[in-house]
């Protein structure tokens, strides 16, 4: 059976035959010539890892291709966790305009310049960002990007490599990249969507930050903050202060104007500490005061719920979906559900047997509320469908 997009896998510690595996299998359960080629690898050796990608980009000469380094791949419906393999996903995109990118970063003054971002037209339609953590300012780039980019999506995710910092590898049209950021930018006749699900549960009420200093929290609703947060602990049954003890998060809430804010209806954040001297809750971003928050649990059953239930309604939305990129972060698979397949599974069972592949990052990029933002424990899905779809 052929379509319009196809996805291959291949596990094997010789990488450059995993790799010409798993560009064939996309390539060959293509209906048509392939447009745009992505492909991930996770190998012990930054050096293999380079050969199997610059072997990966040889296989297919007359399409776009990108790739990078990670510690899991996704492909043919499975993920696979820190062992040698290579997942690729093909795509014939008739019409479509596909520009590949590289970025780099210059020093200028006191602050850093992104260079390299293809001109924005008209009728752009998403961006896809695999970056290097340990060299690229993707937080700042990502929530930034509107004064650059407009309402442009850019999805994607922090690329890695088994021996970390150093070990990352980038792709992008026969080149090699050890640091920085690449990407395509998708354009024209292309019908893209995006879903993100952040697979938190909210507990406690909503409230109104009416104190802050940078990142600490200091009042929330006219009370101290580490008080309100005990109260809500206090509350709790033992199962979800278990929660709350493994890894406590907040949501920001992206429509203020909202008359209930619900699961979906925030940016989720990490809660990183608190103050006891000030009462003070320290958060992973910068709030003002003002903004709408209500504190988070996750565990795999939220997780669970919540990426069907997006995208399930995502299908109903769209009708006919043809094939997706998913980046997945590295604290899911085997390390929330158990299996590294959850997410996968996930995606076919909801949006059908179509070509998805994608790769476990150290970070997620994708928009919520209409806003590119960096995630944690996300999965992020770049969903192509066969009619007019929304962002």
């Amino acid at each position: 059976m052929t379509s319009r997009f196809a996805d291959g896998l291949a596990v094997d510690s010789d990488l450059v035959a995993a790799a010409e595996s798993a560009v064939g299998q996309a390539l060959s359960r293509l209906s048509g010539s392939a447009d745009l080629v992505c492909f991930f690898i996770c190998g012990d050796d930054p050096d293999a890892v380079a050969r199997a990608g610059q072997r990966a980009m040889a296989l297919a000469p007359g399409a776009n291709v990108i790739g990078c380094s990670a510690t899991g791949v996704i492909g043919d419906g499975q993920g696979v966790e820190l062992t040698p393999a290579v997942s690729a996903w093909a795509a014939t995109l008739e019409g479509a305009r596909i520009t590949t990118f590289a970025l780099d970063t210059l020093t200028a003054e006191d602050r850093f310049v992104v260079v390299g971002l293809p001109e924005r037209g008209s009728d752009d339609h998403v961006a896809i960002l695999l970056a290097d953590p340990y060299s690229f300012p993707t937080d700042a780039f990502v929530e930034r990007s509107a004064d650059v980019l407009g309402d442009l999506p850019i999805i994607g995710g922090l690329a890695n490599g088994l021996q970390g910092r150093g070990s990352v590898r980038l792709f992008a049209d026969g080149e090699v990249y050890t640091e920085g950021a690449i990407g395509v930018l998708l354009s024209g006749s292309v019908n893209v969507s995006t879903v993100v699900s952040q697979g938190c549960r909210p507990i406690g009420p909503t409230m109104v930050v009416t104190r802050a200093e940078d990142n600490l929290l200091l009042e929330l609703a006219g009370q101290p903050a580490l008080a309100r947060l005990e109260d809500i602990v206090t509350d709790l049954d033992e199962d979800d202060r278990e929660l709350v003890a493994s890894g406590l998060q907040i949501g920001l809430a992206m429509d203020e104007y909202a008359e209930r804010h619900e699961r979906g209806d925030f940016l989720i954040r990490g809660v990183i500490g608190i103050d006891p001297e000030r009462e003070a809750v320290a958060i992973g971003d910068v709030v003002d005061v003002g903004r709408t928050v209500r504190f988070q649990v996750r565990d795999a059953a939220t997780a669970d719920e919540d990426l069907y239930d997006l995208l399930d309604a995502h299908r109903e939305r769209l009708g006919r979906v043809d094939g997706a990129l998913l980046f997945s972060c590295n604290g899911r698979g085997s390390a929330m559900f158990g299996s590294a397949d959850h997410d996968p599974i996930a995606v076919r069972d909801t949006l059908g047997p179509i070509g998805v592949a994608g790769f476990f990052a150290a970070g997620e990029v994708g928009p919520v509320g209409g806003q590119n933002h960096v995630h944690g424990f996300t999965a992020s899905v770049l969903v192509f469908s066969g009619t007019a779809g929304g962002r």
